[in-house]
């Protein structure tokens, strides 16, 4: 599809890219000054590790893990982004620390020292509650956001969209190839951000792409923790709306067919709403589903297919 004819499209996105940000609940400004801190540089195998205080909310402060790769792309002078997303799996004090040493339902090495070697600079933060934000409870948090009119996840995106805004303020990093990963939780932060911020190129999802109304259906919606839920979300969106906002952008999903958090019959759904998309924008190749008999957990086919797929994409 040609430039002009896509812009109907486009201009329906942004409309609805509003609306949905406009449903996270009161955000801080969107445009507040952001100042960072060094805290420590730390010499890698692979790259070379900042530890970084970013006041990105006004809040509290927002630690962070930029791990700058020693060899770039070849022809390349700066490198390409990577937006890691931590997982959940109840692992509070853990957060960005993931990127380093990954959760055991992960494939070894972790995502820093896997895409560092391929030339690729990656960004991590902790999200509220997790790491070294840990000191209060997930339900503790929810529940004082909602009095203050906003939800858990807008909160954790507005950082995730922060974060980036200072990212393309470093010199090292070309802020025309960005690209998002996470497993678990961290897979819904990818498509939630890939949705939210077109500045994203590539979204990679790992065992969390789930249709809302399937997981209700099952009775599954303990199986997400409390940061999921955003107050009236179904009467506006669903979760193939939410991911046809990326199209026509590049977006791999990788699911278990025996993972309770995301029902296939929930994927099939989502399948064909993204594969309806795209091929109307005329970007089939953009969007593909993998599927394996796993349960939830990164194979190490999944690590393979979302390497290659950055590969490509950025």
């Amino acid at each position: 599809m040609d430039t002009d004819a896509l812009e109907p499209f486009l201009e329906e996105q942004r409309k609805n890219r509003t609306r949905l940000y406009t449903l996270l609940g009161r955000l801080p400004a969107r445009n507040r000054p952001i100042q960072a801190e060094t805290v420590l540089r730390e010499d890698r195998d692979t790259y070379t590790l900042e530890k970084l205080a970013l006041d990105l909310n006004g809040i509290e402060t927002v630690p962070a893990y930029l791990l700058l790769p020693k060899q770039p792309r070849a022809g390349k002078d700066k490198s390409p982004l990577i937006v890691y997303h931590h997982s959940h799996g109840g692992f509070y004090k853990v957060g960005k620390e993931e990127l380093l040493s990954p959760a055991p339902y992960l494939q070894q090495p972790g995502y820093g020292e896997a895409l560092t070697a391929r030339g690729y600079a990656v960004l991590a933060i902790d999200s509220w509650v997790f790491g070294e934000r840990s000191g209060r409870t997930e339900s503790a948090v929810f529940k004082e956001m909602l009095w203050h009119g906003r939800s858990l996840l807008g909160m954790m995106l507005y950082d995730s969209i922060r974060a980036i805004d200072y990212a393309v303020t470093r010199p090292e990093l070309d802020a025309s190839r960005i690209g998002t990963v996470g497993m678990s939780m961290g897979s819904t932060m990818a498509w939630w951000l890939g949705a939210l911020d077109t500045r994203i190129k590539a979204v990679a999802d790992i065992c969390c792409l789930t249709d809302f109304h399937a997981l209700m259906k099952e009775g599954g919606l303990d199986r997400h923790g409390l940061y999921y839920y955003v107050p009236d979300l179904l009467t506006h969106f669903n979760a193939a709306q939410i991911n046809g906002l990326i199209a026509p952008r590049q977006h791999l999903s990788v699911a278990g067919t025996l993972d309770p958090l995301t029902p296939v019959d929930g994927l099939d759904r989502i399948e064909k709403e993204l594969q309806s998309v795209y091929g109307f924008v005329g970007a089939s190749d953009a969007w593909k589903l993998l599927r394996y008999e796993t349960g939830h957990q990164e194979t190490p086919e999944m690590r393979t297919d979302v390497l290659n797929f950055f590969d490509k994409a950025l």
